[in-house]
């Protein structure tokens, strides 16, 4: 089990994050690059809380259930109820806080190996993880900026 942090700052508003990460609709696979359709599958949603199936083609397809909980202001966090090579006691963390004109993002990531295929690709993550889900992060804070440029503030009145 190992434990990737990475942090990004971004223009996009905490609660535009949290609503994007938290948006289980069909486009959900062009913000976040690594959910695949063919994986993806929404169980359950509730009004803080949502069972969802996602995944991706890395490592020959890797997918993982995870129940998503937004109940705490600015945190997201999945935990991993089961997968095909990350399994049960694995989590993520997504705290969202303001930061200027923005956010700034701290993801943590905590795995669970269950083959493997899988403690090699967590033995790869040990050492980059935090590029690959850095990476990630900042390709899924770029789209959210471009579908929603800052707007401009009104002018001051003499």
């Amino acid at each position: 089990m190992t434990t990737t942090h990475v942090t990004a700052t971004t223009t996009v508003a905490p609660a535009a994050f949290v609503a994007a990460l938290t948006d289980f609709s069909a486009h959900r696979g062009e913000v976040f690059g690594n959910s695949d359709a063919s994986f993806y599958k929404v169980h359950e949603l509730g009004p803080t809380w949502a069972d969802v199936t996602e995944g991706s083609n890395v490592a020959g397809g890797t997918w993982q259930r995870l129940r998503y909980d937004w109940s705490t202001p600015n945190k997201v966090r999945l935990d991993v109820l089961d997968g095909n090579k990350f399994g049960k006691g694995g989590w993520w963390l997504y705290d969202v806080s303001p930061d200027g004109s923005g956010s700034r993002i701290d993801l943590t990531v905590h795995r669970a190996p269950l083959t493997f295929t899988a403690r090699l690709l967590d033995w790869f993550l040990i050492g980059y993880g935090r590029v690959f889900h850095g990476r990630d992060l900042r390709r899924t804070l770029r789209k959210l900026e471009e579908a929603s440029p800052p707007t401009a503030e009104p002018p001051a009145s003499e």
